[in-house]
């Protein structure tokens, strides 16, 4: 575990970034140039994972950590730092959930929450012209960006993609568990080249767990990227 001994007056505001998953729930700190200051640790994500019970592990999780803010990445449809909608963790818990200000009464710091795809897309765009990312993993995250600038979240994982099954179902954990990473890899190539037809992007990168598990070569406007990689875009998201 790598811990930094700087004065966090020499850093500047420290964020506290929480990137939750449908399988882990993840966090770390980070000064104001995107640079670890405590590097991630996880739990399981609560089964259930209601609101209550995801934030009690997250209170676990964050203990004996130092910061001045909070970056939320959330798997659901989030406007205005409300869920509105968690398909992998069970929408029904997650109605107009205000999790920002559940953060900031548990934590005491002000809290940001935007969709688990848009906070990584944030720290791996080139902030030039218009870029998209996805997210393999329990399900298929995207966003979306136009110079630099985070767009309206669209939950393209819920839209119909085969024989009226979303590209969640398509695409998601489950179909990789049942298809096998050849027959996967078949979907997914296919996948990729409605995105391109559809939304005309300028670059794609695609990120999650699952992401390495592709084997067939992608074009010049599509790149492979780590949580590493990604790893400021809670930093990021305080300077939107």
């Amino acid at each position: 575990m790598r811990i930094f001994s700087l004065k966090t007056a020499e850093m500047g505001a420290i964020t506290l970034a929480i990137d939750i998953g449908g399988s882990k729930v993840k966090a770390s700190t980070l000064n104001e140039k995107g640079q670890l200051v405590h590097d991630y640790i996880k739990l399981p994500t609560p089964d259930p994972a209601t609101p209550q019970n995801l934030i009690q592990t997250i209170k676990e999780l964050v203990k004996g950590f130092t910061y001045d803010r909070i970056a939320a990445g959330f798997p659901g449809y989030v406007r205005d730092n409300i869920v509105h909608t968690a398909p992998n963790l069970g929408s029904k818990y997650w109605d107009k959930v205000d999790l920002a200000t559940l953060l900031t009464k548990a934590l005491g710091k002000p809290a940001r929450v935007v969709n688990d795809a848009d906070m990584l897309g944030l720290g791996c765009i080139k902030e030039n012209g218009f870029e998209m990312m996805i997210t393999l993993g329990t399900g298929f995250g995207t966003a979306f960006f136009l110079n630099g600038k985070l767009l309206p979240h669209l939950e393209i994982g819920q839209h119909p993609c085969f024989d009226s099954k979303t590209y969640d179902h398509c695409i998601g954990q489950k179909a990789y568990d049942a298809l096998g990473k050849k027959d996967w890899n078949k979907r997914l190539e296919k996948i990729l080249k409605i995105l391109k037809t559809t939304f005309n992007y300028d670059h794609l990168f695609i990120g999650g767990g699952n992401a390495k598990k592709i084997t067939f070569e992608l074009d010049a406007t599509m790149s492979i990227v780590t949580n590493e990689d990604g790893i400021d875009g809670g930093v990021q998201l305080w300077k939107q």
